[in-house]
Order: structure tokens, then sequence, then C-alpha cells
């Protein structure tokens, strides 16, 4: 408000503030300052804002679940290692005398003693801290932030409605900022910030110039391997039909469901999958605890 009063346009008073107003609300706003529409552009962006914050709570939503499992199946693992395994290190004895102790009871009395030992978190707090510095130097730096952003699009099953969920960002800004009369080049440029991912937006940008180059959007994204040959299609007919900017929010919205779909499905693969982890897991302690007491059996037979 100081900096308005002073005469400084919104946009640019806006961009002092980067942890409170983001690049592309700054991006939008400088937009409809310039071209007179700046009341509808603010509308928008606290529409868009409110429907990002839904996809978010609902992404957190679903994921609540098998955090909670995950949390659960390790606090168990460690009190079955800390508390049970030490108690049947002294049975055991005999069978390490003789060299018989399986394989696998050695290597979980291993590891009992080694929690057991308060000076062990010591280097391995050390070496955490070493490692999360050392990831948020390269994640911080331009070439880790791009391959990370290119890994998020890899990860099994996740990278899918990680690039659904991006797409439907950059393809409602984008027909927002058409129908409020935005050239498309500048409107590409503003929306590929959107996807929330470097390696898209490079990818956007290209298409942008080829757009510049006097080709259709659906040419240069049909070359992109990140855009699907029915998004493309559909921004095809869009721009037969001169209606574009309509089309793309379809698409989003079209992208959302599709995407809220797999989420759940998705979610509801990872419940059991980490739930056999965890037995797996489990199962592995109690193998150990009970092939020495098997093999001392069959030893007194």
């Amino acid at each position: 408000r100081a900096s308005v009063a002073d005469g400084t346009g919104l946009a640019q008073s806006m961009g002092k503030h980067p942890k409170v107003f983001g690049e592309l609300a700054v991006s939008m706003v400088l937009a409809g300052q310039e071209g007179g529409f700046l009341e509808d552009v603010l509308r928008r962006i606290a529409d868009f804002t409110e429907h990002q914050e839904d996809m978010k709570a609902k992404v957190i939503g679903a994921m609540a679940y098998p955090a909670v499992l995950a949390g659960l199946g390790t606090v168990i693992l460690l009190v079955l290692i800390l508390f049970f395994v030490p108690k049947f290190e002294q049975v055991f004895d005999r069978l390490k005398e003789k060299g018989q102790m399986p394989a696998l009871t050695t290597g979980l009395l291993w590891v009992s003693n080694t929690l057991s030992n308060p000076l062990i978190f010591i280097p391995l707090g050390v070496a955490i801290f070493l490692g999360f510095g050392a990831y948020q130097a390269w994640a911080s730096s331009p070439k880790g932030r791009y391959q990370l952003d290119a890994l998020r699009l890899k990860v099994p099953g996740a990278g899918r409605i990680y690039l659904s969920l991006a797409l439907a960002r950059f393809t409602r800004i984008l027909g927002t900022m058409l129908s409020n009369g935005i050239p498309i080049l500048q409107a590409l440029r503003i929306a590929k910030d959107s996807t929330g991912n470097r390696v898209l937006a490079e990818a956007i940008e290209q298409s942008a110039e080829n757009v510049k180059g006097g080709d259709s959007l659906a040419t240069p994204l049909i070359n992109c391997k990140f855009f699907p040959r029915d998004i493309v299609e559909m921004v095809s007919v869009g721009e037969e039909s001169n209606q574009l900017e309509k089309v793309l929010v379809d698409v989003a919205n079209g992208l959302e469901k599709r995407t809220s779909r797999e989420l759940e499905l998705f979610v509801r693969l990872l419940e059991p999958l980490m739930l056999v982890v965890t037995a797996g897991l489990v199962l592995l302690v109690v193998a150990g605890l009970l092939l020495p007491i098997f093999r001392m059996s069959s030893v007194i037979e």
C-alpha cells in the first residue's frame, strides 16, 4: 500500500514481497494492469488460489493414512529391535560359540546392539545433518532444481499424478489469461511458471518460440513428450473453432478430475503395499528370533 501510494504500480509493489505474492500472481497482475482488466484478474487469482488450496488439501488428506501406517510400522519395528531382541542374545550364546548362529539372527543382533548404543546417534545425526545440507545446496542450485524437477516427472505412479496437476495449473491459467484478452505469447510466458516445474516451463518456452514463428499452439505441444496426445488434440480443436480459452479451462477441469481418481487409486494401492512391507519386516525380525530356537531344538533331539 505504501509503495502504491508513492506511485509504484501494484504488480511492482507486490513483486517486492516474493514470500507473500508468488511470481505467477505478480505476472498476472502486471498483465491486467497493462491491459486494463485488473479487477477481473484479481478475482480470477483469488478463485485460482482457492482452487489450488482445495487440491492441495485433497492430496494431503489422501496421503495422511499411508503416512500414519508408515509411522506406526516404524515404531513397531523399533520396539521389537530395541526391547525384545536383546532379551534373546544370552539364549543364543551357545549357538554363537559353536558358529551355528543363522546369518539373519547375527545381522538382527548387530542392528539391535548398534541402535542400543546412544553414541551411535552422534555420527548418525552429523551424517544426516551434512546430508540434508548437501541436498539443500544441490536442490537450491539451478542445475539441481532442474534435475529434481526432471526426477519428479519420472517417479513411477506419482510422476504421472504430478505431471497432470502441473498441466492442469498451466492450462487453467493460460485459458484464464486468454479469456481476458492477453496475447497468447505473453500468456504462454506467464503461464509456464504456473507448472512449478522447470523442465515443463522450458518445454513451454520452446513452444512459445514456435508460436512466435507462426505455428499453432498444438504443433509444438505435440512434439513435447510431456503433453498427452488427447490434450494436444483438444487444443487443436479449440484453435480451429476459435474457442481455445474455453477448451483450455475444460482441459484443466478434466485433468483435475482424472488426477483425483488416479490419486485415490494410488493411495488405495499404497495402503496394502505399506502393510505388506511392514508385515514383511516384522516377519524378518520374528524369523531371526525363531531360527536359532528351531536349530537348538533340533540339536537337543
